[in-house]
């Protein structure tokens, strides 16, 4: 069995969109409401969203009269997105490591761990600054990412998923600076099985309020779960970090 690159082709796989695009619209519809509600935008505000997929948020958030740019590595799934651009929401393949637009947005939202893949703290460093410099002064910044500790604690090591005739074959394991999770797909269409191992760094709430701090995001709120419950290091399933942008 041939080992594939990580991230870059991964995320380019059919098979990593079937494995993970088919999560629930409502769901993610539920916890879109609830951010808006939280943070009360101006009705034309302007938002970025960070490793925007498919872009099933940023068109939830353009439904709702919000002027919205997705960016994403991935080119099918910019690919796929661009056929729901409209006149308030657009879509551009785009390494989130590289500056965008320079002070322009209002906010900017980073969803479902979709974060913490890169090989240095530098390249890390690299992408909280892209967003930081996207945003107005005072602007707004949300990461969603997994709580490490709740993540190690609730961790299911091995599991298989059937999904239209293809098998999964997952394999989750950490050590002291990353969470991995190594994919076998069989399908019948393939000559041989094919291997991912994802790689997540284990950043916990100091280390975002370190990173942000360097790149002028200060910390506002922190919540816990979807439900924007209050964070728990240890029963918190999520680690929902509110920054906004410093003055300079």
């Amino acid at each position: 069995m041939q080992a594939q690159p990580w991230f870059k082709d991964w995320f380019n796989s059919p098979y990593y969109h079937q494995l993970y695009f088919n999560r629930d619209v409502a769901e993610a519809a539920a916890f879109i409401d609830k951010l808006v509600d939280d943070l009360h935008p101006a009705k034309q505000a302007k938002i970025l969203d960070v490793a925007c997929g498919k872009g099933r948020h940023s068109i939830h958030l353009a439904q709702k009269g919000f002027d919205v740019t997705g960016i994403d590595l991935s080119e099918d799934s910019i690919e796929e997105a661009l056929k729901f651009e409209t006149s308030n929401l657009h879509f551009y393949r785009h390494d989130m490591r590289l500056p965008f637009w320079i002070n322009y947005f209002d906010y900017a939202f980073n969803f479902f761990t979709s974060f913490g893949y890169f090989k240095t703290a530098r390249e890390h460093d690299n992408a909280i600054r892209t967003i930081a410099q996207s945003l107005q002064s005072k602007g707004c910044f949300v990461l969603d990412y997994l709580n490490v500790h709740y993540a190690e604690d609730h961790l299911v090591h091995r599991f298989d998923k059937e999904i239209e005739g293809v098998n999964y074959f997952i394999t989750k394991w950490f050590d002291e600076t990353h969470f991995y999770k190594k994919i076998v797909v069989e399908d019948d269409a393939l000559e041989e099985p094919l291997i991912y191992t994802e790689k997540v760094a284990k950043f916990s709430l100091g280390d975002f309020t370190e990173m942000f701090a360097y790149q002028g995001l200060q910390i506002q709120e922190v919540f816990g779960d979807y439900n924007f419950g209050n964070y728990d290091v240890k029963k918190s399933p999520r680690l929902i970090v509110i920054a906004t942008k410093n003055t300079r």
